[in-house]
């Protein structure tokens, strides 16, 4: 289920000051690990402090040496509950697995600097949340369920520019419910 769409009634929602602050401290940990220049780094601050949108953020970020664009990272658990928010930095690929568990995964306040984000479900029994940035696109078309539907309800008017999170994998008997953050 893939969906794209837009207007300038609906421009895309501006960026708040943690966002900002996640942001310079990231270029300030790559300055500090000589992974770019003084120069690179006051250019890429005067992006990031004049950063209007996400996607504006995302350019200021893009393609920091040193960063493997193709990272994979897993979280699993056998019981219990698998949880992220806030300001964590999502991988390219992100493998989700618990067999009978809780998973919520908060996306709206993440740093997410690929364009693309692949998550694999691997899920037995227990439920499951994802929450997306406002402006992302989702597609579920490749995720298989046994028991229940997953619960997503598109957003009417999606926001250009938001990455694309693709949502994969096999839930056995849980339900996923997966929403659009509202800023």
């Amino acid at each position: 289920m893939n969906t794209r769409a837009g207007g300038p009634e609906n421009p895309p929602p501006r960026v708040n000051e943690r966002d900002r602050d996640t942001a310079v401290t990231r270029l300030q940990e790559a300055y500090a690990e000589g992974r770019i220049s003084h120069q690179v780094m006051d250019r890429r601050l005067h992006q990031v402090l004049t950063a209007t949108t996400h996607s504006e953020l995302v350019q200021a970020l893009a393609s920091l040496p040193g960063e493997n664009a193709d990272t994979i990272s897993t979280i699993a658990a056998v019981s219990g509950r698998i949880r992220r928010r806030g300001a964590w930095r999502v991988p390219r690929i992100l493998k989700v697995e618990s067999a009978l568990g809780r998973v919520h995964l908060d996306l709206s306040r993440a740093v997410i600097e690929h364009p693309v984000i692949d998550i694999e479900m691997r899920l037995g029994t227990g439920r499951a949340s994802i929450t997306v940035p406002r402006d992302a696109i989702v597609d579920i078309e490749h995720l298989h369920t046994g028991w229940k539907d997953t619960f997503y309800k598109p957003r009417r008017r999606s926001h250009p520019g938001g990455p694309t999170i693709r949502i994969s994998g096999t839930m056995g008997m849980g339900r996923l419910r997966i929403r659009h953050a509202w800023r």
